[in-house]
């Protein structure tokens, strides 16, 4: 016969049987003490110890998962499941040798890790190994760890030119940056495109005006004092969230920027867009867009990263698409646009190095 269980042992278990329900429904923060109840009566768990470093990954906490993580593989080497988690928490870190390391191990372990796969990719393409990079986005691929978003992957490290990147890359990229993204901006970062941009628009009132991909609000105080009405639209809700909290906004909408210039029925006398178009790709769609919802006479001011690329535009390494002078004068030329003015400045300090950026102010032409 089995022994019963102790009633500490029968506690834990209700523990974690508990953080398991509450991580199956999305209450990481929730789940993450029900494991840490488990722990505290039967330390070092390997299962307990895993499943509280993806709860705190999946709250957003990185850095406290990767203790119980590290904890989990030291006492149980062979938990490909730890060791992939450990790997994710560690590259959200940035501690890129570490995090190689870990996925290494995972995948000796259990090669059918399609998001180890994907983590692997991105840290190889970060340190320049394309090849690498190449091969484990087509292990992810195979195993269709986020298909798409490893296509356009696939495609930017081989030099190819997709028209834009997945919404869900977009909307991943800035919910996970909301919280530092004013200070890493513009304390690290050196951002000064708001500024730029509401500099040129200086001497004149708009009735009415929309911050495309407002991120945080940083154009919000510029713009303010400009403008009678100020909307802002991003694609990540975190971003959403923090431009409304600024209190600089009448009102804050979620939706793509191409998406939302050809479906709203407002119009206004002022578009902006900081910082915005080397995330969008192919600018057919928001020069179309821009000159539907534009009253005549109205702006479009935007700030890009200056290319010489033949085509017009391109998507490099980075992820960031890039685009040139001729090819905004030619959009320009087929949506109704004259170009008031057009200079060049640094965007942001880029590897420790000026990243050279485009500014762009043009007037929506009169209707015949």
């Amino acid at each position: 016969m089995t022994a019963p269980d102790s009633p500490t042992l029968a506690q834990a278990r209700s523990f974690f049987e508990r953080g398991l329900q509450l991580l199956q429904a999305g209450q990481p923060a929730a789940a993450a003490a029900q494991f840490e109840g488990a722990l505290a009566l039967v330390p070092g768990r390997p299962s307990a110890l895993t499943n509280l470093g993806v709860a705190r990954l999946e709250a957003g906490q990185p850095a406290q998962a990767v203790e119980p993580l590290q904890e989990a593989v030291d006492a149980e080497p062979g938990n490909a499941d730890a060791w992939g988690h450990l790997a994710v928490a560690l590259a959200q870190l940035g501690r890129r040798g570490p995090a190689l390391e870990a996925a290494g191990r995972a995948l000796a372990l259990q090669p059918r890790l399609g998001r180890v796969w994907a983590v692997q990719a991105d840290l190889l393409r970060e340190i320049g190994d394309t090849a690498g990079a190449i091969a484990a986005h087509e292990q992810a691929l195979a195993l269709q760890w986020e298909p798409a978003l490893q296509r356009w992957y696939l495609d930017s490290l081989r030099g190819l030119r997709p028209p834009a990147p997945p919404e869900a890359y977009v909307r991943g990229l800035f919910d996970g940056y909301a919280a530092d993204f004013d200070r890493h901006l513009v304390e690290v970062l050196q951002y000064r495109a708001p500024q730029l941009l509401a500099q040129g628009l200086q001497g004149r009132r708009y009735a009415a005006a929309l911050d495309l991909g407002c991120g945080t609000g940083l154009c919000g105080p510029l713009l303010r004092p400009l403008v009678d009405r100020l909307d802002g639209l991003d694609l990540a809700p975190a971003m959403v969230e923090a431009a409304r909290a600024t209190g600089a906004y009448d009102e804050v909408l979620q939706g793509d920027v191409a998406g939302h210039l050809a479906a709203t029925q407002r119009r206004y006398d002022l578009l902006v867009a900081a910082d915005v178009f080397i995330y969008v790709g192919a600018l057919d769609g928001v020069f179309a867009g821009a000159a539907r919802v534009l009253r005549p006479g109205g702006t479009l001011c935007f700030s890009l990263e200056d290319s010489t690329a033949p085509q017009g535009w391109e998507l490099r390494p980075s992820l960031r698409y890039a685009h040139g002078e001729a090819y905004i004068r030619s959009l320009a030329d087929q949506h109704g646009f004259n170009l008031r003015a057009l200079s060049r400045h640094p965007l942001r300090i880029d590897r420790g190095q000026p990243l050279p950026g485009l500014y762009a102010w043009l007037e929506r032409q009169p209707t015949a």
